[in-house]
């Protein structure tokens, strides 16, 4: 069983378990998933559970706030609406809509104290959105009373995220697991204690993308451990892949029998293969897998069942000497599936991790695990990695969201940034389009880590092939692409085929504002249902994008948005600032570029972050290169990446956020672009010396023309369209109709022209596969046309280059 622990988002899965459960079942395994911070907000967030939550405010001893105060007194109210405010927050009754903006139908507290700023912001938006906000709203009220009262530790993105931010030291963790649970926890372990007794899982695993999981993740699996203490308990995840590498903490195996790092599909298939060694009486018997015996004539036989020992009856295994862990490795790759085959399941029943034991007090290190932690019988720590092969990205299956109860999850909208809308509105399927990171030279990144490191693409055949999977299973068609940096030819090879085969989806994703996403490229990723991108600005300082290798320039970005933006598709810019050396001078003159391209409409959305220096990227690796200094904190035998340093060439970063925020903020919104950049601080600032003209020069930068393009492939957005001839004054002239969406446009040119255009345009708009060069083309181009490059340059191309003629 796969759990999500509380909590990530409220209106998508996170999609580690439904990776994992779609790649291990396609090897046989049973598996089920749950998302228990769901199941958490869901139970709490109701009628029972807010009643609860009053009840044990008014009969504790809590210094209450004004607002908390407030909120008990309106509790009937809160009783009455929670339930509809849910169900419409679930997209399950939208017509309170009216109800919830124009009838006072909801109790106000605290965070509707800015509501007069919605008419501004919703102005031209629907009802419905603005009922979203204002349901949110109400839902931050609740939350802040719990916060304050009985669960100092909730959030709706985060759970006890403070006990795991840069926790070197595991004891205040272990102190919070060891004390008495609070009211969510209890509710937390309602919810878990069905789960296990309809499943009766022999393996629990957790996945912990961030700080404010392990908590959650912890709490869980020390209930697992008290109610089954035979239940193997796993756990991975981007918060130990990070944080937990150097792991030297014995307690924290007290509730997680083994900790895997980076791609969870190989560790947990080799950990699974073991379990299944031990219910065999002998290695030996591994060989051959039981899964693999053919019967005769094509009849198909079910996989024998395996002898199990009595009832609690320990089996001492043989030692796993080098020749034994030989032959448990050639099992492995037997049993793993072809592409795309599902192998029945191993008729085997996992073994309880008492029959691990004797492995776990024998000498461990020879246990054919990959990137996983255990603790051994003596109390010590150990990292396996076996020479095993990762599993390549094209193998590790479509993800599967079965179990996960789709329609329950709650559609919020807390913030009026557009990006930070997709993130927590609607019902996004997540999918990675390549695994790592294409350029993964960024000095402030993790570029040492496999999430980054390890470059691997799969064919846009196959990844179409999943989202048509996805979209059966789930009924959605929006995707969000998870990918640290997706790479544009491979964005440019999924559009062409999910143009191609007529797959229409809604996506977005991550990008690097590279060139290689030229306005035409743009084009094609609109047509194939692109509707936002996100990609680093970082300091908007050319030397310091330099100092981090980002591989960008100013004015690259301010092209490649452009490029974006025309096309239709919303441009987010992450925005860091803070970076090792960076001036209070470099610091005004990265707002004032941001001011420019907020004014010149090339950038929608955007978000400054605080530089953090991590033990994993080259920053941590070498500060003295980037004249900085590490000065903690001391490890202290639990997490370790986050790191304090020391910036004698640097401003004070901490000054310049507030002001930061709140630039960008009126920014998004179209205001104050004009004001000066000073009435952002409330002390002195550097006047800029940004030219104020450095991004619309940049965006006035000519284009390559066509004729220096010979190399690049025709694509036609467009329809086959039809010809006719008509008579002229001193010739015949062709006439191209060409149907579109949203409008139909004639093409006038000779006949020569227009019947070779003709030919052309009808050709790309059925023939997908065959790739036709701008050279091709010129190739068959009539000869009594004259030039080609002439032709290149008449209104009649200007005019399908206009309309939807790419070169790509």
């Amino acid at each position: 069983m796969l759990l999500t622990p509380p909590l990530t988002q409220l209106n998508t899965p996170y999609p580690a378990t439904a990776y994992i459960k779609g790649f291990l079942g396609g090897r046989g395994y049973d598996v089920t998933q749950a998302d228990m911070g769901l199941q958490l907000v869901l139970r709490l967030f109701s009628e029972a559970g807010l009643r609860r939550v009053f009840q044990e405010v008014e009969a504790g001893n809590f210094e209450l706030s004004d607002n908390a105060k407030r909120m008990l007194r309106l509790q009937n109210r809160y009783l009455a609406t929670i339930t509809p405010v849910i169900r419409f927050l679930q997209n399950k009754d939208l017509t309170l809509a009216p109800r919830i903006c124009h009838g006072r139908f909801l109790p106000e507290a605290s965070r509707f104290d800015n509501v007069a700023d919605l008419e501004t912001a919703f102005g031209t938006m629907g009802l419905t959105d603005q009922a979203r906000h204002l349901a949110t709203l109400y839902l931050e009220d609740l939350a802040d009373l719990i916060k304050e009262t009985v669960g100092p530790h909730f959030g709706f993105s985060r759970y006890a995220e403070k006990l795991a931010l840069s926790a070197t030291s595991f004891e205040p963790l272990h102190q919070e697991l060891e004390a008495a649970p609070n009211l969510l926890d209890r509710m937390l372990l309602e919810e878990l204690e069905p789960l296990l007794a309809r499943v009766q899982p022999d393996v629990v695993g957790f996945t912990v993308p961030f700080p404010g999981n392990l908590y959650g993740a912890l709490r869980l699996a020390k209930h697992i451990k008290q109610i089954s203490p035979e239940t193997v308990t796993i756990m991975g995840g981007g918060y130990p892949n990070t944080e937990l590498r150097d792991i030297k903490e014995p307690r924290f195996f007290d509730y997680i029998d083994f900790l895997t790092l980076d791609d969870g599909e190989g560790p947990w298939l080799r950990l699974l293969d073991l379990f299944a060694a031990q219910s065999l009486p002998s290695m030996e018997k591994l060989q051959p897998p039981p899964t693999l015996l053919q019967p005769a004539s094509g009849q198909v036989m079910p996989p024998p069942m395996l002898m199990q020992p009595a009832l609690g009856q320990v089996v001492p295994p043989p030692a796993l000497s080098q020749p034994v862990l030989e032959q448990v490795m050639p099992s492995l790759v037997v049993l793993q599936p072809a592409l795309g085959q599902v192998m029945p399941p191993p008729a085997i029943l996992l073994p309880s991790l008492a029959r691990l034991r004797p492995y776990l007090g024998a000498d461990v290190t020879e246990l054919p695990l990959q990137r996983t932690f255990l603790r051994d019988e003596a109390g010590r720590i150990h990292y396996l990695n076996q020479p095993f092969p990762d599993v390549p990205h094209a193998e590790v299956g479509t993800p599967d969201y079965s179990d996960l109860p789709l329609t329950d999850y709650l559609s919020v909208l807390e913030v009026l940034n557009p990006m930070h809308r997709l993130w927590s509105d609607g019902r996004w399927n997540k999918l990675t389009v390549a695994h790592g990171c294409y350029w993964k030279r960024c000095s402030f990144c993790d570029v040492t880590l496999d999430y980054i490191s390890r470059y691997e693409t799969a064919p846009s055949t196959l990844l179409v092939d999943r989202i048509e999977q996805i979209i059966n299973q789930t009924g959605q068609t929006g995707f969000h692409f998870v990918d640290e940096a997706a790479p544009p030819l491979a964005l440019r090879d999924l559009a062409i085929e999910l143009l191609k085969r007529r797959v229409a989806i809604t996506w977005w994703g991550n990008i690097r504002f590279e060139k290689t996403f030229s306005p035409d490229l743009c084009r094609l990723l609109a047509a194939s249902g692109c509707i936002a991108i996100s990609g680093g600005l970082e300091v908007a300082s050319d030397r310091l994008l330099a100092l981090m290798e980002k591989g960008v320039t100013i004015a690259q970005v301010a092209r490649v948005t452009d490029g974006f933006t025309q096309a239709g598709i919303m441009v987010h810019a992450y925005l860091m600032y803070g970076f090792p050396t960076q001036t209070a001078q470099e610091t005004v003159d990265s707002l004032e570029v941001v001011r420019q391209l907020f004014a010149a409409g090339v950038v929608q959305s955007g978000y400054w972050h605080r530089f953090s220096m991590t033990a994993h990227s080259p920053v941590g690796k070498n500060p003295a290169k980037y004249q900085v200094a590490a000065i903690g904190p001391e490890p202290a035998g639990f997490a370790w990446n986050d790191l304090w340093h020391d910036d004698p060439l640097g401003t004070d970063h901490e000054a310049f956020g507030p002001g930061l925020a709140k630039s960008l903020y009126n920014y998004l919104h179209g205001v104050a672009l004009d004001e000066p950049l000073a009435r952002w601080f409330d002390f002195k600032t550097p006047k800029s010396t940004t030219p104020r003209h450095l991004i619309q020069q940049a965006l006035q930068a000519p284009d390559k023309p066509d004729f220096a393009r010979q190399n690049q492939r025709l694509f036609w957005l467009g329809n086959a369209p039809e010809i006719r001839i008509e008579s002229g004054k001193k010739a015949p002239r062709a006439v191209l109709t060409c149907y579109e969406q949203a409008e139909d446009f004639e093409v006038k040119t000779t006949e020569a022209a227009g019947r070779w255009l003709h030919q052309l345009l009808t050709q790309l708009s059925q023939d997908f596969d065959t790739k036709v060069l701008l050279k091709d083309a010129a190739a068959s181009f009539p000869k009594s046309e004259g030039s080609f490059e002439a032709f290149l340059q008449s209104p009649s191309w200007t005019l399908l280059r206009e309309k939807s003629l790419l070169l790509l």
